[in-house]
């Protein structure tokens, strides 16, 4: 038996990888990225299988794996002895065991037509048939139909190196068709095949040419150069049309030698001139169906390409058939994706989304049963909250839970457009209303007539747009901007803030008559470090969103990681958590999470007054002794403005000690980095 083997990795009728086997050098198979072949499939365990030399034969041992290895149909147990053209499946992946590369190519490629009867090899033409011949030798044309021998699995007699020249091609192809399998579009995979094409024919000019998807019809005249590259001194020119048709209808490969002369088999230049001396025209194709063809051609007389030549070409032309049409259906699938994103964007908004609050603790029942009282009624809502709290999910949630949640819910956030901008989204302009209005454009009020319209932080809008706001709210017709024409609309309103509306209304920066049209129902949504019980649960929810969308294998938390997530304060609350785990994802080294992967800030947390809560005014939260040291020292830092000094005093403290606990705790001055 010879000693050199290879292990051909397939993926469905794709080879995707070549692994030479080394006598005295056992070979790992496995997940882990320690094996020497690591397959990404969560089928296949860390460490799965080997394969080692045993007495001069190539031996198989499964590694205890989780889904076991197969040889066939058969399982593997113990030592199993591998024979040439074995296929070895592990978890999705499938690895053929051969002696020779061509071996492993043993799925012949299907021909666009089968062969006919009487179809000679070689054909020469006349030279007496056409005057334009008469001064050159006969043009020689070797026509190929269906596969190719580089695709045959047959034994061939190796050479010193105890490898076939059939087996080096087949090994070329392999890597080539690895390289196309990886090319990011259809420009990148011609050139790549062109250059493959050049280093291994007797050829120095040629191009990839594509039909059209919509093409119905096997013309030549329907061919688009993908890409074309000449080593010569002469430009690309096209593929005649005689040759093209002849091609595609005939789903053969052509070999043209001799062709001086000939403009049935090469083109003219803008001078009259052919430079093609020899052509090979490969069709392009996928199963039964013709993608397009590969026409490659010599400038030079010395150059003369022969039939392994065209044999090699043909393989490489049914190797970019398979390339070419993976490629389309990535870029279809990419299409298609973004088009179902868009879809379930708008499916998301059609349903109910009161099961994405998150949290079984008290205070967020106590939310949960205030969003169904205010579903139940058409009544203005006004929504309070810290920045982050998730005023806009409680919004969402009561409009899904009434009886308006078949109609379109509507957000606008009032801080982030200007006066006039503002009042052309809630009330839309007519055409030519003012600079720039090209067209007429429907509001907010509009666009959620029957539904819900949410205004995130009202306390931002102007008391110019205030008052015109008032009169819809209390059911007077509106005119769009630049418009007379009366709209009258039927719209439940929501409102949200983070500022203390009544002090607003004191400062006379708020209407008074405003807050109190708003301000029918209330929902105030609690801060994160207010409902503690619900970290847990919202932290294992996060985890579970970025780990399906990043594919990671992170199982949870570590008890100390888990407790930091408890005793932080949360200045950002639940958006601020979302971050913190979406980072902790991406961090994550191991299995779980540790205190490590969480990078958390040292903002102080704000009210929805805008005030901060010390350490002594705060409500009670489980914190350790350590912890809440840590954060006294760093508020009295900041009442001294870090006069160290006068903060020992007052600690009771020596100056010493409290710079050891500064380095210890690393506090800094509130906003400045460490």
């Amino acid at each position: 038996m010879s000693k050199l083997a290879y292990l051909v990795i397939r993926d469905g009728l794709k080879w995707t990888d070549v692994f030479r086997l080394v006598p005295g050098q056992a070979v790992t198979i496995g997940r882990a990225a320690t094996n020497q072949i690591v397959i990404k499939d969560d089928r296949c365990s860390r460490n799965h299988a080997e394969i080692f030399m045993s007495e001069g034969q190539w031996i198989l041992r499964d590694l205890e794996s989780r889904n076991g290895t197969m040889v066939g149909e058969q399982r593997v147990e113990g030592d199993w002895l591998l024979r040439p053209a074995d296929i070895i499946r592990v978890g999705r992946s499938q690895l053929v065991f051969v002696h020779h590369l061509t071996q492993a190519f043993d799925e012949p490629s299907t021909a666009a037509v089968p062969p006919r009867e009487g179809d000679g090899g070689t054909l020469e033409a006349d030279a007496d048939a056409d005057s334009v011949l008469s001064p050159y030798q006969p043009t020689t044309i070797t026509h190929r139909r269906g596969q190719t021998k580089f695709l045959e699995p047959v034994e061939l007699e190796e050479d010193e190196t105890g490898i076939s020249e059939k087996g080096k091609a087949a090994a070329k192809l392999c890597r080539l068709a690895f390289e196309l399998a990886k090319t990011p579009d259809l420009v990148s995979l011609a050139n790549l095949a062109l250059t493959g094409l050049f280093e291994n024919t007797q050829t120095d000019t040629g191009a990839l040419l594509l039909l059209s998807r919509e093409s119905q019809e096997l013309e030549g005249s329907d061919l688009e150069v993908t890409a074309s590259r000449t080593t010569a001194n002469q430009a690309y020119h096209p593929v005649s049309q005689f040759l093209a048709t002849t091609v595609l209808r005939e789903g053969e490969a052509v070999l043209a030698r001799n062709v001086m002369g000939d403009s049935t088999l090469g083109s003219r230049d803008s001078k009259g001139e052919i430079h093609a001396t020899s052509v090979i025209c490969a069709p392009v194709r996928h199963g039964r169906k013709i993608l397009g063809l590969i026409h490659l051609y010599s400038t030079d007389t010395r150059r003369v390409p022969d039939p392994e030549d065209l044999e090699f070409t043909l393989a490489v032309a049914n190797t970019v058939g398979v390339a070419v049409t993976n490629l389309r259906q990535r870029q279809e699938l990419a299409e298609n994706l973004t088009q179902m994103k868009d879809e379930n964007i708008l499916l998301r908004e059609q349903l109910r989304v009161q099961s994405e609050i998150v949290g079984s603790g008290p205070v967020a029942l106590k939310l949960t049963e205030e969003i169904g009282r205010a579903a139940s009624s058409s009544a203005t809502v006004l929504i309070r909250g810290e920045s982050g709290v998730g005023k806009e999910l409680v919004a969402r949630a009561v409009h899904y839970s009434s009886a308006r949640s078949k109609n379109t819910f509507v957000c606008l956030n009032c801080a982030a457009l200007s006066e006039d901008l503002l009042a052309s989204e809630l009330f839309g302009h007519e055409r030519g209303a003012f600079t720039g209005a090209t067209e007429r454009k429907i509001g907010k009020f509009e666009a959620a007539d029957g539904g819900t319209l949410m205004l995130d932080e009202i306390g931002e809008m102007s008391q110019g747009i205030q008052a015109k706001f008032l009169r819809v709210l209390e059911g007077h017709p509106f005119e769009r901007v630049g418009g007379n024409k009366p709209i009258k609309v039927n719209v439940r309103v929501i409102a949200a803030t983070n500022r203390d509306l009544e002090q607003d209304v004191a400062d006379n920066r708020f209407r008074r008559d405003l807050f109190f049209r708003l301000h029918v129902l209330e929902i105030v949504v609690p801060a994160l470090r207010k409902r503690v019980e619900d970290i847990p649960e919202l932290a294992i929810h996060f985890l579970r969103l970025f780990v399906t969308e990043t594919g990671r294998r992170i199982e949870g938390y570590t008890d100390e990681a888990m407790q930091l997530l408890v005793s932080y304060r949360w200045p950002g609350n639940v958006r601020e958590l979302k971050n913190v785990i979406e980072r902790a994802v991406v961090l994550c080294r191991g299995r779980l999470i540790d205190q490590g992967d969480l990078l958390l800030s040292k903002l102080p947390t704000s009210g929805s007054t805008g005030e901060i809560v010390d350490v002594a005014g705060s409500v009670f939260t489980p914190a350790s002794l350590a912890d809440v040291e840590r954060q006294h020292i760093q508020a009295m830092l900041d009442h001294t403005s870090w006069n160290k000094s006068r903060a020992a005093g007052l600690l009771g403290i020596e100056r010493s000690t409290l710079d050891r606990k500064i380095r210890r705790y690393g506090l800094t001055a509130t906003g400045r980095p460490d």
